[in-house]
C-alpha cells in the first residue's frame, strides 16, 4: 500500500509539472482563470443563439441548467482526455514508457496519478466558472450546508468514473497507433449529447433517452443540479429517482467501472507486451 501511494504522489507531482512548467507560474495562474472565463461567454452566446430561435422572452432556468451542465462538463473532457493520453504520451512523444513500464511500480496507479493534476486544475476551472456564473451572469446556485456531504460523494463517484472510463480508453491505446486522440475526444462528445449537459433527456426521442439513462455520468450531471439548483424545475426525466438512489446507482456504477477499467487494462496490456507494443513508436 505505502508503494501505491508513493507512486501516485511522485506521478501526480510530475503531472502538474508537465501541466505547468510550461510558463512562469503567474501567467498560468492567469491562463487557468481566462480559459474558464472564455469558456463561460461561448456558453452565453449559445444561449442567446437557443433563445433567438425558441424563446425570445428568454428562460433563466433554462440557462442555468445548461451552464450549470456546462461547468462540470469541464471534468469530462479534461479527465477523460487527460487519463487516455497519458501511455499516448509517455511512448510516442517522449519516448519513456519503457523505462516508467519496467519500474517497481502499478502502472495503473501511476496513470491514476498522473491523472490527479487534471483534476486539480479541473476543480480550479469549474469552481472559476460557477463563480462568475453567479456573480455576473445571474446563474442560479443555492448549495445547502445540509447538501455539501452529498454533492461533495456525488463529485468523487462521478470523477472516479471518468478515470475509470479513461483508463479503459487507455487500455485499448496500448494495442492502438498514436492516431487515436478522436476516440478521447469522441466518446466526451458522445456524453455532451447524451447525459443531459446541454438539454435534460426528456426533448431526446425515447432511443436516445434509453443511451442518456445507461450512461453514469447522465446521474451525476443530474444529482449535481439538484443539490446546486433545487429550484430550476427542469424535466430531465429522472424525477423518479430520490438522491439516494441516485447515488448509490453512481456508487456502484464507479464500482464496476473500475473493475472494468482493471479487465479492459489488464487485457490490452497483456496483448500489447505479448505483441512486443508496449514501447513501440508509430514512426510515421
Amino acid at each position: 500500500m505505502n508503494t501505491y501511494w508513493r507512486t501516485f504522489k511522485v506521478a501526480a507531482w510530475l503531472g502538474w509539472e508537465m501541466d505547468s512548467n510550461w510558463t512562469e507560474p503567474w501567467l498560468f495562474v492567469i491562463y487557468s482563470v481566462v480559459k474558464p472565463v472564455a469558456g463561460a461567454f461561448i456558453l452565453v452566446l449559445m444561449y442567446v443563439v437557443f433563445v433567438a430561435i425558441g424563446r425570445p422572452q428568454g428562460d433563466p432556468a433554462a440557462f442555468s441548467y445548461l451552464y450549470i451542465g456546462n461547468s462540470f462538463f469541464i471534468f469530462v473532457a479534461s479527465v477523460l482526455f487527460g487519463t487516455f493520453q497519458v501511455i499516448q504520451s509517455d511512448r510516442e512523444w517522449y519516448q519513456t514508457i519503457r523505462y516508467v513500464y519496467i519500474s517497481p511500480i502499478s502502472y495503473y496507479v501511476y496513470i491514476v496519478g498522473r491523472a490527479a493534476s487534471k483534476v486539480a486544475v479541473s476543480s480550479f476551472a469549474v469552481a472559476i466558472t460557477l463563480l462568475f456564473g453567479v456573480f455576473f451572469l445571474n446563474v442560479s446556485i443555492q448549495l445547502s450546508w445540509t447538501a455539501i456531504p452529498m454533492f461533495l460523494a456525488a463529485t468523487a463517484l462521478g470523477l472516479t468514473v471518468l478515470l475509470a472510463i479513461g483508463i479503459c480508453l487507455g487500455g485499448i491505446s496500448f494495442l492502438t497507433a498514436k492516431h487515436t486522440h478522436g476516440l478521447a475526444e469522441g466518446i466526451p462528445g458522445l456524453f455532451y449529447v447524451f447525459c443531459g449537459v446541454l438539454f435534460p433527456l426528456s426533448v431526446l426521442p425515447s432511443w436516445g433517452r434509453a443511451i442518456g439513462q445507461g450512461i453514469p455520468l447522465t446521474y451525476w450531471f443530474d444529482i449535481t443540479r439538484r443539490l446546486l439548483a433545487p429550484s430550476l424545475g427542469v424535466d430531465t426525466t429522472l424525477t423518479g429517482y430520490d438522491d439516494l438512489t441516485i447515488l448509490l446507482l453512481l456508487l456502484v456504477s464507479s464500482i464496476a467501472f473500475f473493475a472494468l477499467s482493471i479487465l479492459i487494462f489488464k487485457t490490452g496490456e497483456y496483448f500489447a507486451r505479448k505483441a512486443g507494443k508496449i514501447d513501440m513508436t508509430t514512426s510515421y
